[in-house]
């Protein structure tokens, strides 16, 4: 169930990254649900990203959360994240197709510098959500070094961007945010976890999921 709008890559090589995630009511009706996915897949024809699907994660993996749906939307400047999420459209399916039936949301918000590759995530792909919090009181060299540190990790992921949240509104105390897009679910599971192992010394903690963009 993906949903993107005709764009080509920006104009730039930097892109806004934003993640909401969705902790669905186990009684939640299946039929509600897909309205709440496909309502979101409607604001696409806002024309304000350039990027945008949604669908059930297949892996939540926290010590502390549980979430049962992603959203991921890609737009060109921090302003036009801004007017979309203000759009009466938007505010109108927040209201009536996604409160009703979550228990929790948690939003991040990243700038992806030095973007390469298409913008528009493929249908099939396969897509690893990491987010960190940060130790207490870490210096901004602290950051900076579980930002490498991943970027390493993972830099044979066909695509990769990482950055700082932006926005600590809604997002749990996690601070550093990166999302890894591979061909498929057979790559996702050789990528193992080893990531999350390497930067644990650095951080209080970590979210990690995985989601396939629906054909």
């Amino acid at each position: 169930m993906s949903s993107s709008d005709s764009h080509s890559n920006p104009s730039t090589n930097q892109v806004i990254e934003h993640i909401v995630l969705f902790k669905v009511k186990p009684d939640a009706d299946p039929s509600a649900v897909n309205a709440m996915i496909t309502n979101i897949h409607g604001l696409s024809s806002l024309g304000l990203s350039i990027h945008l699907a949604a669908g059930p994660v297949s892996r939540c993996l926290s010590n502390s959360l549980s979430f049962t749906h992603m959203l991921h939307s890609r737009y060109r400047s921090k302003a036009d994240l801004v007017s979309y999420l203000e759009h009466p459209a938007h505010v109108n399916v927040v209201s009536n197709y996604v409160k009703p039936i979550v228990d929790d949301i948690m939003v991040v918000d990243w700038v992806a510098d030095n973007f390469s590759g298409p913008v528009v995530v493929s249908p099939g792909s396969a897509v690893r959500l990491t987010v960190l919090k940060a130790k207490e009181g870490a210096e901004e060299s602290g950051k900076n070094e579980v930002l490498r540190r991943v970027k390493e990790k993972l830099h044979s992921i066909e695509q990769l961007t990482a950055g700082e949240n932006f926005s600590p509104g809604k997002a749990k105390g996690f601070s550093i945010c990166s999302i890894a897009i591979l061909n498929g679910t057979m790559e996702l599971g050789e990528l193992g976890l080893e990531t999350e192992t390497k930067i644990e010394e650095l951080v209080d903690g970590v979210l990690v999921l995985d989601y396939t963009v629906a054909s």
